[in-house]
């Protein structure tokens, strides 16, 4: 007896597929610095930079239009296990609200620290559309 392997195989492409749809979540990190982000309105957009807290460092937003482009979520997760010293990232979540362009600029810097540059700059031009 002959089996087709025609309907399965067509079965394992349209479930292959339905996987790839978006989420409505798009995620970038470090990596994706002076990239630029297409989202649609409603989205989320998902940011992971490495951070170390404990040398007095972090992140802060910079740049962003709020008006486009919302933060929703920011927290610290420690690497694990979670030793002293050692460090993790800072996460943040952002919901686009509107069409429109804005970039997104975050400095690495010590916020008691009065005119010294950050010793880290990340950046993505973000648009909505």
């Amino acid at each position: 007896m002959r089996v087709s392997c025609l309907p399965l195989l067509a079965a394992v492409v349209l479930f292959a597929g339905a996987g790839c749809r978006s989420s409505g979540q798009t995620e970038i990190v470090g990596a994706d610095n002076g990239s630029q982000v297409a989202l649609q309105v409603g989205e989320t957009l998902a940011l992971s930079l490495e951070s170390n807290p404990t040398t007095g460092y972090g992140w802060e937003i910079a740049e962003l239009d709020q008006s486009i482009l919302s933060e929703t979520y920011h927290e610290y997760e420690a690497d694990s296990p979670a030793l002293p010293g050692s460090g993790g990232r800072e996460i943040w979540r952002f919901k686009a609200l509107r069409s429109g362009s804005t970039t997104l600029r975050l400095e690495y810097k010590r916020p008691w620290e009065e005119g010294v540059e950050p010793i880290e700059v990340f950046s993505v031009q973000v648009v909505v559309q």
